[in-house]
């Protein structure tokens, strides 16, 4: 049996390989395109926080808003994705981007609870953003099926931590903790919308 200090030196070591061939086939082809539109979420701080501010909105609200406000995301999201694709302007999405983060985080801050359509309407109007914004900066060169594929399954796994997140309200002095990380996520996007970030 290796070792803590083999471990220690060769998953740093495997890391560094499997992400210097990643980056050296990013945003060409089907393979490409998946990658490059599965890490685009995950190197913006501005779609993490909102993303993961979803599934702790949804867990919040419990079911069926738990599930429901997970799904309407991505698929609204895929469509602004597809309008970035085509280079249909949609204005003002750097603004929503970061209202997203901001709103988010304040109705998890805030305990809001809301009808699941209100709640689906303000997570798709967001959406749409960020989608748009996935879309419009894909590289040139990737598939943009593969990479839409990419970036809405990212965006599921940042939700699915979000409502993991959520369910630390089960635990005692939990809710504080969340209200606590929703206003992590409204300061952020905060930064992001006057500049800061």
């Amino acid at each position: 049996m290796p070792s803590n200090s083999t471990f220690r030196f060769l998953l740093p070591a495997l890391l560094i390989v499997a992400a210097s061939q990643a980056q050296a086939h990013m945003g060409q082809g089907v393979a490409g395109g998946f990658w490059s539109g599965f890490f685009h979420p995950l190197f913006g701080l501005d779609h993490i926080v909102a993303m993961v501010g979803v599934g702790l909105w949804g867990a919040f609200l419990g079911a069926p808003a738990i599930w429901l406000l997970p799904v309407v995301f991505p698929m609204v999201m895929a469509f602004g994705g597809m309008l970035g694709i085509m280079g249909v302007p949609l204005p003002g999405t750097e603004i929503g981007i970061a209202l997203s983060g901001v709103v988010l985080g304040a109705v998890v801050l805030f305990r809001v609870r809301a009808s699941n359509w209100i709640a689906a309407i303000i997570v798709g109007v967001f959406a749409m953003c960020h989608g748009y914004a996935h879309g419009a900066e894909m590289p040139g060169a990737a598939n943009a099926l593969s990479f839409a594929m990419g970036f809405v399954i990212a965006t599921g796994l940042l939700h699915m931590c979000g409502i993991a997140l959520g369910f630390l309200t089960l635990l005692p002095k939990g809710q504080y903790l969340v209200r606590g990380l929703g206003g992590a996520i409204c300061l952020v996007g905060g930064g992001f919308l006057f500049g800061y970030l």
